[in-house]
């Protein structure tokens, strides 16, 4: 029998052991997939607080409950740890770290890096290892192969393989969870892409094989690309339809009555999430390697990062009309996750609007059901601590303006609107609040 067909026996038989590194919102959710398919899977994450919470069958993402915790720890096949030694028993390792930009918005492949050089001298002949991260096109065969081949001695495509396959997932989403949605798939080689989509057929309705790993990169970026692109394009059409007294809602929610040609895409205050304000800049940095423009991203990206601050100016506006000045004035974020009914607020323009308030003079409080208190983040420690408060009659009164950022559904906007002298809506959430609409503001 040869190696690849063992491999596949051992997966078809789930025998074969996972190890997935990196237990964020990718990472765990995949975990649990493969628990539940019958494999043995070892987390590994470099966040000691995160393995002692899910070995005690605990959870620190809102979404996946304590019980999915309490249900992979209860069939004694997940262990997790912070020891990248335990890989070496693991038949595939899936990489699941974070791709962040620096402040010049060029890619942060420092996790990348470190975790090959943690995997590499305990990676061992036959391994297959995935890389999950949204990234560029070609780090798995320039940047990734070439690493762990220099730490573990090892050769790519003959003694370990190389595969991406780019994660899909959307928090929160009921209906497209990680086994509901087809998995794209690229190897560095064949036989690195037989071994990959054999293992997440295991878990996933259909794989969707693609002739290089840089071809599955290059697939991510465009999903999130033409995102980035058409949301742009919604939000300059929201501030251009503001001036002439057209309602971008009434006229997205007209438009996409049309079955054909048009598809629905919504403004808001900015872009969240590790994916859309992100991805599309991996691209750009790659596309100048080879010499080439990518004006429709560029010109996306600046529409998007300035969402921000023409939402303050609308704010400003309001209180203005209200004869009052936003230094000094009482202003309530509602709303800091990046979307709605999620606690992920990774990149969420809610923190921007926080600290540019703040900057601007304004007394800043949020409320967020789902973030109790702001962790430290990697770009706005100043805000580290901050803790939700409350919302009542009395404390919505208190305030100059709401301003809801978030459209958490589990919010009585009536009642906010009823009590707050001033409600700047950013997204709509306010749209079936029939009594005190002259209090309302959309932004």
């Amino acid at each position: 029998m040869t190696g690849t067909d063992s491999f596949m026996q051992a997966v078809r038989s789930r025998d074969a052991r996972i190890g997935v590194v990196g237990l964020g919102y990718v990472g765990l959710p995949l975990a649990f997939s493969f628990v539940d398919a019958g494999f043995t899977v070892l987390g590994v994450d470099i966040d000691q607080a995160k393995v002692d919470t899910l070995a005690q069958g605990k959870t620190y993402i809102k979404h996946l409950p304590d019980t999915m915790v309490a249900r992979a720890r209860g069939t004694g096949r997940f262990q997790v740890t912070t020891d990248f030694s335990c890989l070496a028993g693991m038949d595939a390792i899936l990489l699941c770290v974070p791709t962040p930009l620096t402040t010049h918005r060029e890619p942060d492949m420092s996790f990348v890096v470190s975790t090959a050089e943690a995997i590499g001298p305990c990676l061992k002949a036959g391994q297959l290892v995935v890389l999950e991260s949204t990234t560029y096109p070609g780090t798995s065969d320039e940047l990734l192969a070439p690493l762990l081949e220099r730490s573990s001695g090892l050769a790519s495509g003959v003694d370990f393989f190389v595969a991406y396959s780019p994660e899909r997932e959307d928090p929160g989403n009921r209906t497209y969870s990680t086994t509901k949605i087809p998995k794209v798939v690229g190897g560095c080689g064949e036989e690195a892409l037989n071994r990959a989509a054999c293992l997440y057929e295991q878990i996933v309705p259909r794989v969707v094989p693609v002739s290089t790993a840089r071809t599955a990169e290059a697939v991510k970026l465009t999903e999130n690309i033409f995102r980035c692109v058409n949301i742009a394009l919604v939000n300059e059409l929201k501030m251009v339809y503001a001036e002439m007294g057209i309602d971008i809602w009434e006229v997205i929610d007209a438009a996409k009555t049309k079955p054909f040609g048009f598809m629905p895409f919504y403004p808001g205050p900015g872009l969240g999430g590790h994916c859309i304000p992100i991805d599309p800049f991996y691209l750009t940095w790659k596309a100048r390697e080879y010499g080439c423009a990518t004006r429709f991203i560029e010109l996306a990206g600046e529409v998007n990062v300035g969402m921000p601050d023409y939402v303050i100016r609308r704010l400003m506006h309001a209180l203005n009309d209200r004869k009052k000045a936003l230094n000094g004035s009482r202003v309530l974020v509602l709303g800091l996750s990046y979307k709605k009914d999620v606690d992920d607020i990774r990149e969420s323009p809610s923190l921007v609007l926080l600290e540019e308030l703040m900057a601007r003079g304004a007394e800043v409080d949020y409320h967020d059901p789902f973030v109790p208190r702001i962790k430290v983040t990697r770009k706005h420690g100043r805000l580290a601590g901050m803790e939700s408060v409350e919302l009542t009659a009395t404390g919505l009164a208190g305030y100059d303006a709401v301003l809801i950022a978030t459209d958490h559904g589990n919010v009585d906007y009536t009642f906010v609107v009823q009590h707050a002298t001033l409600v700047v809506d950013t997204r709509n959430a306010t749209k079936g609040v029939t009594v005190n609409r002259e209090r309302v503001v959309q932004a």
